[in-house]
């Protein structure tokens, strides 16, 4: 069985009841989290109306903005109190047809060495988007806000086709597919994080003892607009300072030997 958690700021709610209503059409979703991070709670006759099901959480906290990482744990404990074994993460930008969260979810059932799994991922145009990444360096980060927009990340896995199995450190945080056993050995998300860089911590711990695979067969549409981050972006700087004082700045070695062995497998599979 698979519970779902998304994270909400100011949503819009008839947007959010259709990826609601496509989530519930899945055999295995047992529930779906609404964790809300608005500054007003929105009436409970509202959500009443909107969602019917009994598997519908809706949590308010209280006019507070406590980040992604946390709003997710809320519900990713949940899981690990129901002992249910996979949990999705998805943001509100994200289309997925329920036969395909039951697809992922007889995958990972098959697949007891995989701890997170990410279809492949195209935007409204139906270009895929080129979210598998390397763990990132400083340069990686904050070079390219530096000396201009287009210049593209060097960490981004872009050479392979992306028609491809790939075992990769870092994915998006708009859909994250977890074994819920995986998520409580890496501590759940790191609070410490409010936004950007909570799902590269997360993957890349899960990624030391479980597969983390990108899944080409299967699709899903993500109506987000891909985010150009700049160093005048207050909480994403901060968020990638905290990141590199956790894992480390010029010297991490768990990072560079990840990245070879990445690159390696992945030029291999190309």
């Amino acid at each position: 069985m698979l519970n779902v958690s998304i994270a909400l700021y100011l949503p819009n709610w008839i947007l959010l009841q259709q990826r609601v209503e496509d989530l519930l059409r899945a055999e295995e979703v047992k529930n779906i989290y609404l964790i809300d991070n608005s500054p007003a709670e929105t009436d409970i006759e509202t959500i009443k109306s909107l969602f019917s099901s009994k598997k519908i959480h809706y949590l308010w906290n209280k006019g507070k903005d406590i980040g992604f990482g946390r709003a997710h744990n809320i519900a990713i404990r949940e899981s690990v109190w129901q002992r249910t074994k996979y949990h999705l993460v998805m943001s509100t930008g994200i289309e997925v047809q329920a036969e395909d969260i039951d697809r992922l979810h007889w995958f990972m059932e098959h697949n007891p060495q995989v701890g997170q799994v990410m279809p492949k991922m195209i935007d409204a145009q139906r270009k895929v988007q080129y979210q598998c990444r390397l763990l990132p360096t400083p340069i990686d980060v904050f070079l390219p806000v530096l000396i201009g927009k287009k210049r593209r990340n060097s960490n981004v896995l872009r050479a392979t086709g992306y028609d491809t199995i790939m075992n990769v450190p870092s994915m998006s945080g708009s859909f994250m597919f977890l074994r819920t056993e995986a998520a409580l050995e890496a501590r759940l998300f790191d609070e410490r994080y409010t936004m950007y860089a909570e799902h590269i911590d997360m993957t890349r711990t899960i990624h030391r003892k479980y597969l983390t695979l990108y899944l080409p067969d299967i699709t899903i549409t993500n109506n987000e607009k891909q985010i150009q981050h700049n160093l005048l972006n207050w909480n994403y700087t901060v968020n990638m300072i905290r990141y590199f004082n956790k894992w480390g700045w010029i010297f991490d070695a768990e990072r560079n030997e990840t990245n070879r062995l990445t690159l390696q497998l992945c030029m291999q599979a190309k």
